[in-house]
């Protein structure tokens, strides 16, 4: 670690959930843009076994990034992982929490709800300049721009989760500085459950010589945020005085939709695409648990069938999705807050931007490089 006068004028950070996707592109963020003097990476997977790419790997080998394993739904481990090494942590910024399909309700209490309470908790009693918390966009389904100040009625257990941890964080207003973040579909490098299970589906619909069917209509709002603007918005918001105690949505300029990623998921494979339209997809939303568990069945299998035929040994990428993002949600926000303070560097998706994430796979041989 640089001992210079310089450096040691810059921040100490915590990026908890480091190792995570939106917790590896912030810490690359942090490193390489040079704005911190010491960054602890907080998760419980090591970097060793979170198929970093190499530049990640790189950027997690900088002297000034140290790991720490810890499990954070302990408030023992928690206050462990914070516990500051001489000099106090300028800001933690909260990455960490469960994301994993088809779990149920008590792990997602615990590994959303308890974690995020436990790392409030001790940010009030370390008296961080600041902790940002990572929220939820599916705070409340409309076809019109969502504000952060609007009615809240989460559609899915994440969001419900994360709306609890909204209100834990108020009632610390008076001993903690924070700021909220509300993100709309997160996208970029080391994607594995956002928009990725998507791609995937288009790769097996190409091996499988079939069109790519999906549930409702092509107007369905799934808003969208690339990985980048989201780490530049994280810092930004956390150093900005103004932001203590406040919301922000993150969302690009796009208002992206079932049609315009299923069109660029298209035209990446070159494949056909069709919708089972409302009078079909209200009928299966009767039975959305047997319709996810058919579709997980066949993408799973083919999925399989691909991994055996192009040699994937070990790759972590699995085209699941759950009931709730199977209904007919729409994922619709207003950035106006956010554009206040940052301009985005990537406005809206294109399907350069969605295949970077399967040839960054590709180059580590978790995805076929011959479907692309």
């Amino acid at each position: 670690m640089s001992n210079s006068a310089g450096d040691n004028l810059k921040p100490r950070v915590v990026v908890l959930g480091g190792c995570g996707f939106i917790g590896r592109n912030l810490v690359e963020y942090l490193i390489s843009n040079d704005l911190v003097s010491a960054l602890r990476v907080v998760d419980k997977t090591p970097p060793q076994l979170a198929f970093l790419n190499p530049s990640h790997n790189k950027v997690f080998e900088d002297p000034r990034v140290e790991y720490k394993s810890a499990n954070l739904i302990n408030p023992a481990s928690c206050a462990a992982a914070l516990e500051a090494d001489g000099l106090p942590w300028s800001y933690v910024l909260n990455c960490a929490g469960e994301t994993r399909v088809g779990q149920t309700e008590a792990v997602y209490s615990e590994g959303i709800f308890t974690l995020s309470v436990n790392v409030a908790k001790e940010c009030a009693k370390l008296k961080v300049d600041r902790l940002v918390e990572i929220s939820s966009g599916q705070m409340y389904s409309s076809d019109k721009p969502h504000k952060e100040d609007g009615p809240v009625e989460p559609w899915t257990v994440e969001g419900r989760m994360k709306s609890k941890v909204e209100q834990e964080l108020r009632k610390l207003e008076s001993e903690l500085n924070y700021t909220i973040v509300r993100p709309a579909i997160v996208y970029g490098i080391g994607d594995r459950r956002s928009l990725t299970p998507r791609l995937l589906y288009g790769a097996i619909y190409k091996h499988l010589g079939e069109t790519m069917k999906l549930l409702w209509t092509s107007d369905l709002k799934m808003n969208t945020i690339h990985v980048v603007d989201v780490c530049r918005a994280i810092w930004t918001l956390a150093i900005t005085p103004e932001a203590n105690g406040q919301v922000y949505n993150l969302v690009d300029e796009a208002n992206s939709t079932q049609g315009s990623l299923a069109q660029m998921v298209a035209a990446i494979f070159n494949i056909k695409y069709d919708y089972y339209g409302t009078a079909i997809s209200t009928l299966a939303k009767n039975d959305i648990g047997s319709v996810a568990e058919e579709a997980n069945d066949k993408h799973l299998t083919a999925w399989a069938d691909i991994c055996r035929t192009y040699r994937l040994q070990h790759s972590p990428l699995e085209p699941t999705t759950n009931t709730e993002l199977l209904l007919n949600h729409q994922l619709c926000l207003n950035g106006d807050r956010l554009r206040g303070l940052l301009t985005l560097q990537v406005p809206s998706p294109t399907s350069d931007k969605l295949l970077e994430i399967l040839q960054d796979f590709a180059s580590m041989d978790l995805f076929p490089k011959e479907l692309l």
